[in-house]
């Protein structure tokens, strides 16, 4: 929608002074995933390790799981987009 997300990539990624927490992030769909309540928990999944690198374990089986498996998100709007947090596969 035009709005910068953060300065660059590196930014984004490392959570530094150069990404922008408050800027609106918006699903495919034109929703605003910060303020709908569609999106109760505003995380973004990536089952990435915080360099990047692919976190086997923690992917949700390649994103094809919705069981027990742990899948790892990071809490958008916090400017640290590879965070890693925990999170069952079967969380909406």
């Amino acid at each position: 929608q035009g709005q910068l997300l953060a300065k660059s990539w590196s930014s984004l990624l490392e959570g530094s002074a150069g990404a922008t927490a408050r800027s609106p992030i918006y699903s495919f769909n034109g929703r605003n995933v910060l303020t709908d309540p569609l999106w109760p928990h505003r995380l973004a999944w990536h089952g990435s390790t915080p360099r990047g690198g692919h976190a086997r374990r923690r992917d949700c089986q390649g994103w094809r799981s919705s069981g027990r498996g742990e899948g790892l998100a990071a809490p958008l709007g916090e400017g640290r987009l590879l965070a890693g947090q925990r999170h069952n596969c079967s969380q909406a």
